[in-house]
C-alpha cells in the first residue's frame, strides 16, 4: 500500500488509540468548549444581520441612492380598523398612539388621521408608523414588546402590527429540532435495540452542534451572518452529525461481531468509516464553499457557518465517539453480542442487490422515471422574498398584511420605488399612473415616485410589471430610470444567480467528481454520481415547487424563497456523495478483494443498506420536522432536504446504483494508465 494511504489510516487510528487511553480528557475538552462558547455566547448575545445587497443590480443602485435620504431607525406599522368607522374610534386610537409615543426606543408616531393617504377611503381601516432610534436589530427585545402590547389596549377597533421589529417578537421558534432529535432516536433504538447505543450518535451531534452554534452567535459580531443561519445549521448539522457518528458506530458494531477486542474495534472503525466520514463530509464543506462562486454577500456568512457546522460534526465523529465508545464499552459489548443475530438482516439486502442485478433495466428504467418526473414542476420554479403575506395565519404581522390588502389594495405593501437622476419626476408619476398593472402612483417625493401595482408582492404579475417597466415603458420617457423594492430585488436575485449559477455549478460537480475519481479510480463513478446527484436535487426542487409554489397538500401557493435552489443545490449535493461514498467504497473494498464485479455489489450494498437506509430515515425525519416550523423558508428547506435524502436512500442507492453498476460490469473501475500514474493515491479502505 502507498505511503499516503498508510499514513492517513495511522493517523486515524492513532487518533482513536488517544481517544481511547484519554477518554475523560477527550470528553471533557469538548464539554469545556461547549460550556464556554454557550456562556460566552450567552453574554455577547448575537448580532445576525441580513445582508441582502446585490452590488451591481438596478434595485440595489436605488437602495443606495434612498439611503442617502432616508432616516435612520426602523420602522413598524399598527393598523386599525373599525366596521362603523376608524374617525367614530378616534379617541381610543389616539390614546393609544400617545402611550406608544412615551415608549422607550421610539422616535416619532405618526397617526392614521393626519393625512388622507394613511386612511382607507371607506374609512374603516387606517394606519399609523412608527420611526424607532435604531436599527431593528439593535432595539431591545421587551421593548417591541412593549409597543406590541401597548398598542393592542386600544379599545373597540382591532389592532395589528407589521414591520420588522414587529417580526422579531412574532415570530416564535417551532418544535423541530426537538421532535427531529426524539425521531432520530427512536430510529436509533429500534436499529441497535439498545438506548445506549442509540444515544451516543445523537450526543456527538449535540456536542458539535452546540459548540458551533454557541462559537458563530460570538462571530456575528464581526461577520455579516444572517438570521436564518441558527436554525439551518442546527438542520444540517443534527443530520450529518447523527450521521456519521451512526456510520462508524455500525462499523465498530460489526468488528465487535467479527471477534475483535473492544479496542481494537473502535481503531478499525476509526481506520475504515471514519475515513469515509472525513471524505464525505469534506464534500459536503466544498459544496457549501461553492456558494462563495455565487457572489453574493447574503449568502457568504451562511456557507461559511454550515460548513463549519459540518466540519465540527466530523472532528466529534472523530475524537468525541472513540472516547464516549472507550467509556461505555463494557454495556455497549454486552448489547452489541446479545443481539448478535441480527447480522441475518444482510440476507435482505443481497437478495434486493440479486434481484436488481438480475434484470437491471427495469429498475433503472423505474428509478429515472421516478426521478424525471419528480424535476419536470422545477421548471415552473418562481423566486421571490417573503413577505407578511406568506406569515403564519392567526399571526399579528399576517393580520395587518390581509388589513392593509383590503382597505389599500393588495399592492400596497409591496411599492415599487422608481428613481431618476436625470428625468422629470412629475412627467414620470403620470406616466406611471397611466401604465396598466398600476393601482396608484404618489406624487413625486424629490427624484423618487412610488407606485403600488394592482397584484400583491407574492403576484407573478408583479413580476412582470417590474420586467415591463424596465423594458418598455421607462425607456419610452426622456432620461435614465431605476426600478426598485422588494419585487425588483428578487427579480435581480434571480437574474444574478442564473448569471452565476453555471460557474457555481462547475465548482461543485467539478470538484466533488475529482475527488470521487481520485479516490475510486475510476471515470465512469464520478460521472454517474454527479448524474444522479444532479436527478435528485431536480426532484426535490420539484416536490417543493408543487407544494409550496402550487400550493399542494393545503400550503399556501407563492413564490420559493430566492435563495432558497442553491442552498438546497450545495447541501443536498454534499450530502448525496456522502451515500455515494459510504456504500462504493464498501464494493470497491469487495471489488479490489476479489475483482469480481456482481459479487461487489451485492456484499457491498448487504454491509451498507442497512445503514445507509436507517441514516437516510434519520435525516428525512430530522429535515421533515422543519415542516413544523412557523417559518415558510426553514419550511421550505425542511421538505427539499428531506425529499432529496429520501429519493437518494431509497431508489438512488437500492435501485439505479446496485442497476448501473451490474450494467458497467468490471468498466465500472477503469481509468486510463496515463490518468493513474498522474493521480494521487488516497484510499478509503486500509
Amino acid at each position: 500500500m502507498d505511503t499516503i494511504t498508510r499514513t492517513s489510516g495511522g493517523r486515524l487510528a492513532r487518533l482513536a488509540g488517544w481517544a481511547q487511553r484519554h477518554r475523560w480528557l477527550a470528553v471533557a475538552l469538548w464539554a469545556l468548549v461547549l460550556l464556554g462558547v454557550t456562556f460566552t455566547s450567552r453574554l455577547t448575545g448575537s448580532a445576525f444581520h441580513d445582508d441582502n445587497s446585490l452590488p451591481g443590480t438596478e434595485s440595489q443602485q436605488v437602495v443606495d441612492l434612498l439611503k442617502t435620504t432616508a432616516q435612520s431607525g426602523a420602522n413598524a406599522q399598527i393598523v386599525f380598523k373599525s366596521d362603523s368607522g376608524l374617525p367614530t374610534r378616534r379617541a381610543a386610537v389616539e390614546n393609544a398612539l400617545g402611550n406608544v409615543r412615551l415608549l422607550p426606543h421610539v422616535r416619532s408616531v405618526t397617526g392614521p388621521f393626519e393625512s388622507a393617504a394613511t386612511l382607507s377611503r371607506d374609512g374603516r381601516i387606517g394606519y399609523a408608523t412608527v420611526t424607532f432610534d435604531a436599527a431593528s436589530a439593535d432595539l431591545p427585545y421587551a421593548d417591541i414588546v412593549k409597543v406590541v402590547d401597548t398598542a393592542k389596549q386600544a379599545k373597540d377597533v382591532q389592532v395589528a402590527l407589521a414591520g420588522d421589529p414587529i417580526k422579531r417578537v412574532a415570530e416564535g421558534g417551532g418544535p423541530a429540532e426537538g421532535v427531529g432529535l426524539l425521531a432520530a432516536l427512536v430510529v436509533l433504538v429500534f436499529l441497535f435495540r439498545s438506548l445506549l447505543a442509540a444515544g451516543l450518535p445523537v450526543i456527538t451531534a449535540v456536542f458539535a452542534v452546540g459548540s458551533t452554534l454557541g462559537a458563530i452567535t460570538i462571530v456575528s459580531h464581526y461577520v455579516d451572518i444572517a438570521s436564518y443561519t441558527s436554525p439551518l445549521m442546527m438542520l444540517v448539522g443534527f443530520g450529518v452529525g447523527v450521521d456519521y457518528a451512526l456510520l462508524i458506530f455500525s462499523r465498530y458494531r460489526s468488528e465487535i461481531l467479527a471477534g475483535h477486542d473492544r479496542d481494537a474495534a473502535a481503531r478499525r472503525a476509526l481506520d475504515t468509516a471514519g475515513r469515509s466520514v472525513l471524505f464525505a463530509g469534506t464534500t459536503v464543506i466544498i459544496a457549501l464553499l461553492g456558494l462563495l462562486a455565487l457572489g453574493l454577500g447574503g449568502l457568504r456568512g451562511v456557507a461559511l457557518a454550515v460548513a463549519l457546522t459540518v466540519l465540527m460534526t466530523m472532528l466529534a465523529s472523530v475524537t468525541l465517539l472513540p472516547a464516549l465508545l472507550s467509556l461505555f464499552g463494557k454495556r455497549l459489548e454486552r448489547g452489541i453480542r446479545k443481539h448478535a443475530e441480527r447480522r441475518e438482516h444482510g440476507k435482505a439486502w443481497r437478495r434486493l442487490a440479486d434481484g436488481v442485478q438480475r434484470r437491471p433495466a427495469a429498475p433503472l428504467a423505474i428509478g429515472l422515471l421516478v426521478l424525471v418526473g419528480l424535476s419536470l414542476p422545477a421548471a415552473g420554479m418562481r423566486l421571490g422574498f417573503a413577505d407578511s403575506g406568506t406569515d403564519p395565519a392567526g399571526s399579528t404581522t399576517r393580520e395587518a398584511y390581509d388589513l392593509m390588502a383590503e382597505g389599500f389594495g393588495p399592492g400596497f405593501s409591496g411599492p415599487l420605488a422608481v428613481v431618476t437622476e436625470d428625468g422629470e419626476p412629475v412627467a414620470l408619476q403620470q406616466r406611471l399612473a397611466s401604465t396598466p398593472g398600476i393601482a396608484r402612483a404618489l406624487p413625486p417625493m424629490g427624484l423618487t415616485v412610488l407606485a403600488f401595482p394592482t397584484t400583491s408582492p407574492q403576484d407573478e404579475a408583479t413580476a412582470d410589471l417590474v420586467t415591463r417597466l424596465r423594458t418598455e415603458v421607462l425607456p419610452s420617457l426622456s432620461g435614465h430610470y431605476l426600478v426598485g423594492g422588494s419585487v425588483a430585488a428578487a427579480t435581480d436575485f434571480a437574474d444574478a444567480v442564473a448569471a452565476r449559477l453555471p460557474l457555481f455549478v462547475l465548482v461543485v460537480v467539478g470538484l466533488s467528481a475529482l475527488l470521487l475519481m481520485v479516490v475510486f479510480r475510476s471515470i465512469l463513478i464520478p460521472l454517474k454520481a454527479a448524474l444522479l446527484n444532479l436527478l435528485s436535487i431536480g426532484a426535490s426542487l420539484g416536490v417543493m415547487t408543487l407544494v409550496f409554489g402550487d400550493g399542494w397538500f393545503g400550503a399556501q401557493s407563492g413564490p420559493i424563497e430566492a435563495f432558497v435552489p442553491v442552498m438546497i443545490f450545495a447541501i443536498v449535493f454534499g450530502l448525496s456523495m456522502d451515500y455515494e461514498v459510504f456504500l462504493v467504497s464498501r464494493m470497491h473494498e469487495e471489488w479490489r478483494r476479489t475483482g469480481d464485479a456482481r459479487l461487489a455489489v451485492r456484499e457491498g450494498l448487504a454491509a451498507t443498506g442497512g445503514v445507509i437506509t436507517a441514516a437516510g430515515a434519520i435525516m428525512v425525519l430530522v429535515f421533515g420536522a422543519f415542516l413544523l416550523d412557523p417559518s415558510r423558508m426553514l419550511a421550505q428547506f425542511g421538505l427539499g432536504l428531506a425529499v432529496a435524502v429520501l429519493l437518494d436512500a431509497l431508489v438512488i442507492r437500492c435501485l439505479l446504483v446496485p442497476a448501473i453498476m451490474r450494467l458497467l460490469g468490471a468498466r465500472a473501475w477503469w481509468l486510463p494508465r496515463w490518468l493513474d500514474r498522474r493521480l494521487p493515491h488516497v484510499a478509503l479502505e486500509p
